[in-house]
């Protein structure tokens, strides 16, 4: 079998980009002088020029309100480096005509690493292939698949773009692998990661979708047979908890209901409250500066969560918020202002697939991610780019339109 010689980037940045290396570093950082050169050879067009004047307004008010130059001049390499990836991987879209194939690569190495690790599960080396973390109020040392990356909901946010890519392909009738095996081999590792932000913003998304285009998928008959599993799916499935309350699924939905989840408490309203107390410090308008969440947040944080003097951990897992908190109101303003934008300028919504893409992402960033977390960028990419035209809106109905 031939392989496509991008495959092996692929492969890093899906399985193995923070392996054996500190946390917050990734081997596509560390590769982005290799990504700037290919840009240069394959485009003839400079990149980073565009980027640091856009940037130049925050570095110069930053400069002004006082940073810590060290560790704003790493955090600044940083999104520097996370900037080339999103270019070469803007560049490697426009280049590549066969990415379905490395996509269904993908989706069955994972496949099988899902295997392996539920082989493992009970074994000394799960500690490799799952995490052990306090979800929720009440569900302490709770394991989750995350495989070789630093954290389950990082994980299925990575498998977005193959879950929207083969749920269409089932959707359409264009899969040409078993549906029943495909949906297994999607269902499965977002069952084992029990990422309920990713899931919930992930339902969402299908929800909405459907409803925008519910005259013309109606009409398709595979669609009203998924429609009916589901419903029949979803109800026994409810029956099940409602018989067994003491569930952890049961516990985790009264716990977000009640207001008693911390872990999506801290992701959602609370990342926000702590941006705000950060720019009480600083600057409303151009926010704190690229790092001071871990210098100028240190006590914040601590304070807000009663956290020990010992605790050193400090982020806002929000990528709204952390975006107000770095950039200020006129950096998230922006943010807005350029997905808003780029959504109607690309006509996001004539494709089912990238309008999936679209509404997930677009809610999943006030409820989880981080301001550098690639996986996130590669979805926005795929909204705005028109990939796999096969899933367009009026391709797949026509005389119905």
């Amino acid at each position: 079998m031939k392989i496509n010689r991008y495959f092996p980037f692929a492969f890093i940045y899906f399985f193995v980009n923070s392996l054996g290396l500190p946390f917050g570093l990734t081997y596509t950082a560390i590769l982005s002088p290799l990504f700037y050169w290919w840009i240069m050879m394959e485009r003839k067009k400079e990149v980073l020029v565009p980027f640091f004047v856009c940037l130049s307004p925050f570095l110069i008010a930053h400069a002004i309100i006082g940073v810590d130059v060290r560790t704003y001049i790493i955090s600044i390499t940083n999104f520097t480096a996370v900037y080339i990836f999103c270019q070469a991987f803007y560049s490697f879209l426009k280049t590549v005509e066969d990415v379905e194939k490395i996509f269904r690569r993908l989706l069955i190495i994972n496949f099988f690493a899902c295997l392996i690790a539920v082989t493992i599960y009970f074994t000394p080396y799960s500690r490799f292939l799952w995490m052990q973390q306090t979800i929720t109020d009440g569900a302490d040392n709770f394991t989750r698949l995350k495989l070789f990356t630093y954290e389950a909901s990082y994980y299925a946010s990575l498998l977005i773009p193959l879950f929207f890519f083969y749920f269409m392909q089932v959707i359409l009738k264009q899969n040409r692998m078993n549906s029943w095996l495909l949906l297994c081999m999607l269902t499965i590792p977002y069952i084992l990661s029990f990422s309920i932000g990713v899931i919930g913003c992930l339902l969402l998304s299908v929800a909405l979708t459907y409803l925008i285009y519910a005259r013309l998928l109606t009409k398709k008959k595979r669609v009203l047979s998924l429609l009916i599993i589901v419903a029949a799916l979803s109800v026994s499935f409810l029956t099940i908890l409602w018989l067994s309350p003491q569930n952890i699924i049961f516990l985790r939905f009264e716990n977000i209901f009640t207001g008693k989840d911390t872990s999506g408490n801290g992701r959602t309203y609370e990342a926000f409250i702590l941006a705000m107390k950060m720019l009480d410090l600083k600057s409303y308008a151009w926010g704190i500066g690229a790092g001071q969440i871990k210098i100028l947040g240190a006590d914040i944080i601590r304070s807000y969560y009663l956290y020990d003097l010992d605790y050193n951990t400090f982020a806002i897992p929000n990528a709204a918020a952390e975006t107000l908190a770095i950039f200020g109101w006129v950096g998230l303003s922006i943010r807005m202002l350029i997905e808003l934008f780029l959504f109607f300028y690309t006509r996001v919504w004539t494709n089912y697939y990238r309008l999936l893409l679209f509404i997930f992402i677009f809610l999943y960033q006030f409820t989880g991610s981080f301001i550098t977390n690639i996986a996130e960028y590669v979805i926005w990419i795929l909204a705005f780019m028109n990939v796999f035209p096969a899933f367009n809106v009026r391709r797949n109905n026509q005389g119905l339109l």
